[in-house]
């Protein structure tokens, strides 16, 4: 049995609540010396604000991201999450190609556990409401409930492998639960583009996450490279198929 005090009932507010995750923000930071408060001041101004995940281990188990722990109490166990030989030979493979961690911890049990505090935008989505299928861009994943599978997905074109720097792959989540995700940009800032057998083209990293179901490839803005060069732009990322798209108004 424990008590958790001067924790959310201090000067910090409630987010969002999804599942076994609940996103609090630092309403203040009062741990500041003299010489930072100026700079506490206008960042609490801008809403540049500590942030943090609590996780409730009897709603769900969670897998989260290496290092991210802060802290935990109560009856909560660290696994690896490894299922065998052939799970970890998979995880290590896609940990590779999507530029993840290959190890990420599973927390089970009933306690609470808690994530490392982040200045970043925490989003907490729902794969209901993507029709059970989400693929994240890079350096998104934070946490996800254990019922979601993880995959690597490759893009549809080999010209991708090349564009803007960019890997062959994404990772990918599947399966019935949350996630949370790590964004530069606020929740209420974010665009989002629902397509019916319809097709975006982005220029640049803008993209936060998107519908398994689309087809993801890198292309030339034009029919042609004396086209592409005309219009002045390059290599473009293309969404197509029926899904949606969440994108932040300035490039990753």
């Amino acid at each position: 049995m424990y008590q958790i005090k001067n924790f959310t009932d201090n000067d910090i507010r409630i987010l969002d609540n999804k599942g076994a995750f609940t996103v609090v923000e630092y309403l203040k930071d009062l741990s500041v010396s003299p010489a930072d408060a100026q700079m506490a001041y206008f960042c609490n101004q801008m809403n540049i604000r500590k942030r943090q995940v609590i996780c409730d281990l009897s709603q769900s188990n969670v897998t989260v991201q290496a290092g991210a722990m802060q802290w935990m109490v109560g009856n909560v166990n660290a696994t690896t999450g490894i299922k065998g030989v052939g799970d970890l030979f998979g995880k290590a493979v896609r940990g590779k190609v999507t530029g993840e961690t290959a190890i990420k911890p599973e927390y089970t049990g009933d306690g609470t556990l808690v994530l490392e505090p982040t200045y970043k935008y925490l989003l907490l989505e729902d794969l209901s409401e993507w029709n059970g299928s989400i693929v994240l861009d890079d350096g998104m994943f934070l946490a996800c409930e254990s019922t979601l599978k993880q995959k690597a997905i490759m893009r549809s074109n080999l010209s991708s492998a090349v564009a803007g720097g960019e890997g062959m792959f994404n990772l990918g989540l599947t399966g019935n639960g949350i996630v949370c995700l790590e964004s530069r940009s606020p929740r209420e800032e974010l665009i989002e583009i629902i397509l019916e057998n319809d097709v975006l083209k982005v220029d640049g990293n803008m993209a936060v996450a998107w519908s398994g179901s689309l087809e993801f490839t890198v292309e030339r803005s034009g029919k042609s490279l004396i086209g592409s060069a005309a219009s002045g732009e390059g290599l473009v990322n293309v969404y197509r198929g029926t899904g949606k798209v969440l994108l932040a108004p300035v490039g990753g």
